[in-house]
């Protein structure tokens, strides 16, 4: 039914954006909402900035509150904690990662969702020591934070940004996570290579690979050196590809250039 209604309104459009070419091969041709040359690629636009702004004020604030010691290393997975998220492979990872380390390691999970329960009954299932931060005020390997607004405070406090959804579109928090220097480490689905530049702004492993997915986290744990090196691509990378500015020239020249030739 949607379908339907979707090439209904694609037949009396003139044009249809899509935020990526995968999206546009998948409205062109797969789904055959609308001919290929209607569809018109405008990938997202975000301000970016404060990302970058007051950075070590913001560490400094995050790591305050979280009570994270300044050779702790963060690894913080930012998002709804709901199935297709996927957290169990992050918990599986985390627990490889924590026997194989002698780095000191803490991780946060940023969000709330209907999985919250069953994620905290998983983590203790693995004897992951947790906390639910808003519940209790301690210390642990893997903090719950609950929903929080300030992601580029987040950004700012981690060290890593993981990402393990067995699906996405455009993922934001990676396109934050690049914008505040941070390297990425993330599974291979949906639009992720379109947002990442692969073994240079993020590492990429199977959405079905615990161990690759551990690896990886472990590489730049112990590295940091290749962590500092990879966050410091990543501004410049998305803050052109994906400037608010951009998106707002994008669609004046799209509008402009429909209306010349009507």
């Amino acid at each position: 039914m949607f379908l339907e209604i979707e090439r209904y309104l694609a037949a009396r459009s003139t044009r249809i954006i899509a935020i990526s070419e995968r999206q546009k091969s998948e409205l062109g041709l797969i789904y055959e909402v609308a001919p290929m040359e209607k569809i018109e690629v405008i990938p997202l636009g975000f301000n970016l900035e404060p990302f970058l702004e007051n950075q070590e004020e913001k560490r400094k604030k995050f790591r305050q509150e979280y009570m994270v010691d300044d050779d702790e290393v963060v690894i913080s997975i930012i998002g709804r904690i709901v199935p297709v998220k996927n957290h169990k492979l992050f918990l599986n990872a985390l627990k490889i990662l924590l026997e194989n380390t002698n780095k000191k390691v803490r991780a946060f999970i940023v969000g709330d969702g209907e999985d919250r329960q069953l994620i905290e009954g998983y983590a203790s299932s693995l004897g992951i020591d947790f906390v639910s931060f808003v519940n209790e005020k301690r210390k642990a390997k893997l903090t719950f934070t609950s929903w929080k607004k300030d992601i580029d405070v987040v950004n700012a406090g981690s060290d890593i940004i993981a990402l393990c959804s067995f699906n996405e579109g455009t993922p934001v928090s990676l396109i934050e996570a690049q914008a505040a220097n941070r390297p990425i480490v993330t599974t291979r689905v949906g639009g992720i290579t379109d947002v990442v530049i692969p073994e240079k702004t993020a590492l990429i492993s199977s959405k079905m690979s615990v161990n690759n997915f551990a690896r990886n986290l472990l590489m730049l744990v112990e590295d940091e050196e290749r962590r500092l090196e990879m966050g410091n691509r990543g501004h410049d990378f998305v803050g052109t590809k994906f400037s608010y500015k951009r998106l707002i020239d994008d669609t004046a020249q799209l509008y402009r250039r429909l209306v010349a030739s009507s």
